[in-house]
């Protein structure tokens, strides 16, 4: 799943269909538990988790998996260049960072020739917007062109949670100044079937604001 819409690679084919996934070296970036390379594994593909977190991927070995966890950080992976034929990474690693482009720099060098990267993000005109799922919800009230960023503390000052806010302009500059070219933006819409509430999620807003945001990116 690309995001809290319910899009599904199966159906989205955004890394190519399934069937041509089998044999594959794909790297999971801000893997967490690794339910995306769980889902690569089984359709025959070599994919390798990569997390920041020791504690997400502890929970990743809980589940059970076949293939490499691997405890970095995006800005400096630890692997060989042209290492990998695909790469994801869906609502990982890229909000958390204050410069996306040293991620996208690193992506790319680990990737080999044609290589693809897809990363979807919480979609930037929600950072206008309240989270909340219902009407309050639906009224703009902060600035598209704020970038500061969204910081919890805990009881003693110290950041706990930091996600940095892009706009749709800056997203495709980080894309382009990393090396890659972008391929396909994806905006899911809000599917019938899906009537799941929580966070700021939720059928009322889906259906009038976009949510994710995709970007399909390729390594020339």
């Amino acid at each position: 799943m690309w995001g809290p819409e319910g899009l599904d690679e199966v159906e989205a084919e955004l890394l190519g269909p399934p069937e041509d996934l089998k044999g594959k070296d794909v790297l999971e970036i801000g893997a967490g538990a690794a339910q995306c390379a769980r889902w690569l594994a089984a359709q025959g593909a070599r994919p390798v988790a990569l997390d920041i977190s020791h504690r997400q991927l502890q929970h990743a070995l809980r589940i059970g998996t076949s293939f490499p966890l691997v405890c970095a950080d995006a800005g400096a992976l630890p692997f060989a260049d042209g290492s990998f034929d695909l790469a994801c990474s869906a609502y990982g690693a890229l909000p958390f960072v204050a410069e996306p482009v040293l991620v996208l720099k690193e992506v790319r060098r680990v990737l080999r020739p044609g290589g693809r990267f897809v990363f979807s993000v919480t979609h930037p005109i929600r950072w206008a917007f309240p989270d909340e799922p219902g009407p309050e919800g639906l009224s703009v009230s902060a600035s598209y062109f704020d970038r500061t960023p969204y910081v919890e503390q805990d009881e003693e000052g110290r950041a706990v949670y930091v996600e940095h806010h892009r706009t749709i302009g800056d997203r495709v500059r980080d894309v382009v100044a990393g090396g890659f070219r972008l391929v396909d933006l994806v905006e899911p819409e809000w599917p019938v079937w899906n009537t799941s509430e929580w966070g700021g999620w939720s059928p009322l807003r889906g259906n009038l604001i976009p949510g994710s945001a995709i970007f399909v990116c390729e390594r020339d």
